[in-house]
């Protein structure tokens, strides 16, 4: 995917018309997925009153601890919920 791909500009549009409280971030977990929220989250910002968040990472609901790699249970330990 080329940042030409995204569809950023109906999406600022929608922003500033004022009817939008939230954006859900829903990137993949890689560095471009991540390149690609960092650089929304600053264009995001510009909008006072858009609560920006992002969708959980870690473990998947079934899966086996024991296959997990350091960055999974690093995204898993810091989006932890209390119990």
């Amino acid at each position: 995917m080329e940042p030409g791909d995204l569809t950023i500009d109906p999406l600022m549009q929608r922003l500033a018309a004022g009817t939008i409280r939230e954006v859900i971030m829903g990137t993949n977990p890689t560095m471009e997925g991540d390149g690609t929220a960092l650089h929304l989250q600053s264009l995001i910002g510009q909008f006072p009153g858009i609560s920006l968040t992002r969708l959980a990472r870690g473990l998947p609901t079934g899966s086996s601890i024991e296959f997990a790699n350091r960055n999974i249970l690093a995204d898993a330990i810091s989006g932890r919920q209390k119990m």
